[in-house]
Parts: C-alpha cells; sequence; structure tokens
C-alpha cells in the first residue's frame, strides 16, 4: 500500500497511507447509493405533489425552481460532505478514509470547490479518467486532486506524528499554549519557521524580521514581543498540538 511521507524540520515526521483505486471507487459506490436513495424519494414527493396540486395553481418557472432547489444537495453531495464533515462523505467514512492537504492539514475551501469542479471531468464527462489518473500518478490523485493540492488517505494513519525525545524535553508537562492561532499553522510553515531559526548567518536578523511580518499578518495576531520569541513560541505551540493528537 502506497505511503506519503512528510518530513518537518527536525522533530515531525507525518506518515498518510494513502487510499487504494478500490477503496476510493467503493466509496464513490456507496456514496452514488446515498443519492440515488435521496433523488427517488425526492421523485416519489414530486409526482405526489403533482397528483395533488393541479398545475394552474403554481407557475411554471416556480415548479422549475422548487424541482432545482430540491436537487440542490445532490448536486453538491460530495462538496458539502466533505467540508462540512473534515473531508469525509458517509462513503469515506465507511471505508475510513479522508481528504488532507499534501502536508496533512485540513484543506480549505477553495481545495474542496477545486475537488468538486474537476468531478465533472474525472467521473460524468470522460467516465474513467479520475480512475485512469489514480492509478497512475505517484500519490493516487485523480485530477481534481492534483488541481486542489490534495490526498485520500486511511483515516486510521492520519496525522502519525513521532517527535524526538530532545524535541519533547522542550516542552514541559504543564506547558500550556500562547497562541491558538498556532493550530492554524501548516507543517511547511511550521518547517519554515524552524529553519529560519536554527540559521547561523549574517542574514539571520533580516529573514526572521521579514518572516515575523507575515506570519503576525497571516494570524492576525500583533504581541508586544519580538520577532524572534514570538516565532519560537509558535513552533512550541504548534508541537503542543501536535502532541494532543498522538
Amino acid at each position: 500500500m502506497a505511503d506519503a511521507t512528510i518530513i518537518t524540520g527536525q522533530y515531525v515526521r507525518i506518515e498518510q497511507t494513502l487510499a487504494s483505486a478500490g477503496e476510493r471507487l467503493l466509496a464513490r459506490m456507496v456514496d452514488a447509493v446515498v443519492v440515488f436513495i435521496y433523488e427517488a424519494a425526492l421523485s416519489v414527493v414530486v409526482f405526489y405533489a403533482f397528483d395533488v396540486f393541479s398545475n394552474d395553481q403554481f407557475p411554471e418557472g416556480l415548479i422549475v425552481a422548487i424541482i432545482l432547489l430540491a436537487l440542490l444537495p445532490a448536486l453538491c453531495y460530495s462538496l458539502g460532505w466533505e467540508l462540512f464533515n473534515r473531508g469525509q462523505s458517509p462513503g469515506k467514512r465507511l471505508l475510513g478514509l479522508r481528504v488532507v492537504m499534501k502536508d496533512g492539514s485540513t484543506p480549505t475551501l477553495g481545495a474542496y470547490l477545486l475537488r468538486w469542479l474537476f468531478l465533472l471531468i474525472d467521473i460524468h464527462l470522460f467516465q474513467c479518467i479520475g480512475l485512469l489518473s489514480i492509478l497512475l500518478t505517484r500519490n493516487s490523485q485523480r485530477i481534481g486532486d492534483l488541481a486542489a493540492g490534495t490526498l485520500v488517505i486511511k483515516e486510521k494513519n492520519y496525522h502519525r506524528i513521532n517527535v524526538t525525545l530532545d524535541e519533547f524535553a522542550h516542552l514541559s508537562a504543564d506547558y500550556r499554549p500562547v497562541f491558538p492561532q498556532a493550530e492554524n499553522l501548516s507543517l511547511e510553515q511550521v518547517d519554515l519557521i524552524g529553519r529560519t531559526l536554527s540559521r547561523h548567518d549574517a542574514e539571520r536578523p533580516q529573514r526572521i524580521l521579514e518572516l515575523g511580518g507575515k506570519v503576525r499578518r497571516y494570524l492576525k495576531i500583533n504581541p508586544p514581543v519580538s520577532n524572534e520569541a514570538l516565532l519560537f513560541t509558535l513552533t512550541r505551540d504548534y508541537q503542543y498540538y501536535a502532541l494532543e493528537e498522538i
């Protein structure tokens, strides 16, 4: 079974087991059954409504609008479930799969939207192109995954984090995070902060100044501490939240 391994800095290794093409196909079939049941139930309700109410009671445009509105949950099925259920549709949940970004973080709205839009190419227009892409790409990604930068992984291996004893010693048993926003940082961003802090050359002060300013703007925080102290604290806070998932 294929794995996607990411090493960040000197202290975090995240290993994610990729979902196989068969598992993803089975999850898609489960979701298709759920959508079919919904559409079948909707059809019964619509036909019953037409029997009860004559066509001249409602404008034709209103009837069409109601039908389209009722079909919206089926049309946005994948987008809605993955967005509001942390990357899992009912089919993925049943199979123990989850959508994540390549760095292991939770996908953004834009990423979920891209995956959903590319379903038109991956599944609906060209039928098997999505399956072929999963089989042929290195990280088992369909076209939508490639565009959005996402992976579908086995949930049981989600965020399996290993921390060295030396790094673990930096956090005391009663350590409490200073900045909750640190949890929103990606592994790649924390890796960049760690590499910047570990530099010992003439450019280090300028790089810390620039990175500190970007981090303050990105996280929308502006504490009265030096940029170096801020970056160091954020790495410790991030590690605290990472250790909570072990």
